[in-house]
């Protein structure tokens, strides 16, 4: 039986940043220039005023300081509020095939393989900046990988749904080696006009090389003990921009054009929804919560992250059971969990065991439980 093993993660971590007070700046700028514009229609009470923001507001809500984007100078302009990223000619590359590149060469290099080693290349992430053709066949022939590309969807958890997938291939003997990507560019899809969520995304690319267990070093890496898929639909995270927007002109550039939530069901809906996935999970492969040396979970929401460690394991966790990276890249979609695998795995020892899971839009859930071997 072939087993599937992690054997190494990247990163791609764009350069430039922006800080809680220069995000708000800019927002408090856009709200009284708004305000002032239509001050009319506000004393009237047609129009309902646009409330400040704080940076204390945002740090307490989700434990959210800072985030790396792939440009700062449109979000922070009170007069665009979202970033600038040019075209690009079809001779070039892409964003997202830019920042998945890197991320990919770092993964190989962690996994002492080339490109000849892999055989498939799985982008899993919540946008792709185009229909077609497939951003994974392009990151495909820009790493120079013979085999087969293609493109996954499931919003924030992409990046779990992508490992099973990989798993399979690998297990099943189609290929011996998947590259799963994620190029998360949040920033393209968040209203920065919307005072409960302008703070909550940032950009980054993971990368994940899946390979057989008798091709990898003996001790390196994290064998895959079991992946476990849960999704059931909710309107409660949305993003309605698609290719049927020009078919009716009356609702393009509307608010549900980018990405909408409603927070305060989505914690109370899906955070024992999780915790539950994980616990069953555990209980399938004969562990217990016990067992758990790690957590690697999505980052989304600090106060969601301690709660449903605290329903998995019984009690409140440390930051070394459930390392934070969401204080420095913000909610980075599908790529959060894994950013924070990638800068907290080194540390376990042979037999160490945890858990990465991602959860969000869909509702949609991936766990996936990892022995360090």
């Amino acid at each position: 039986m072939i087993k599937a093993v992690i054997s190494g993660t990247g990163l791609y971590t764009p350069p430039a940043t922006i800080d809680n007070d220069e995000l708000v700046e800019a927002f408090n700028q856009y709200v009284e220039m708004y305000n002032l514009e239509h001050a009319d229609a506000i004393e009237r009470g047609e129009t309902e005023a646009l409330q400040p923001s704080s940076s204390a507001f945002i740090e307490k809500a989700s434990g959210i300081k800072r985030r790396h984007v792939i440009d700062k100078t449109g979000i922070i302009d009170p007069k665009r509020m979202a970033p600038y990223i040019p075209e690009r000619s079809n001779d070039e590359q892409s964003v997202q095939c830019d920042m998945a590149v890197v991320a990919c060469n770092e993964a190989l290099a962690q996994a002492g393989k080339t490109a000849s080693d892999v055989d498939a290349v799985i982008v899993a992430c919540s946008n792709m900046q185009r229909a077609y053709p497939a951003v994974s066949i392009e990151v495909q022939a820009a790493l120079g990988i013979e085999g087969f590309a293609y493109d996954m969807n499931v919003a924030c958890s992409s990046a779990t749904f992508g490992l099973q997938a990989a798993v399979n291939s690998v297990e099943s003997g189609s290929a011996r080696a998947v590259l799963v990507v994620s190029p998360e560019i949040c920033s393209g899809h968040l209203n920065f006009r919307e005072r409960d969520s302008h703070f909550i995304f940032g950009d980054a690319c993971t990368a994940i090389l899946v390979e057989r267990e008798e091709d990898t070093q003996p001790g390196h890496g994290f064998e895959i003990l079991g992946t476990r898929l849960k999704t059931t639909f909710s309107n409660n995270i949305r993003n309605n921009f698609g290719f049927l927007n020009r078919a009716d002109e009356s609702g393009i550039g509307k608010p549900d054009k980018l990405f909408i939530q409603q927070g305060r069901k989505v914690f109370k809906e899906v955070s024992p929804l999780v915790a539950e996935t994980i616990q069953s999970h555990l209980d399938s492969l004969s562990l217990a919560p016990g067992d758990l040396r790690r957590m690697w979970l999505h980052q989304a929401n600090l106060n969601m992250n301690q709660l449903i460690a605290r329903r998995v394991l019984g009690r409140d966790a440390t930051e070394d059971e459930a390392p934070v990276i969401l204080d420095e890249y913000a909610n980075t979609s599908s790529a959060g969990s894994i950013i924070a695998f990638h800068k907290h795995k080194d540390d376990l020892i042979s037999g160490d065991t945890g858990v990465i899971c991602s959860f969000g839009a869909g509702y949609s859930i991936g766990s996936v439980v990892v022995r360090r071997r």
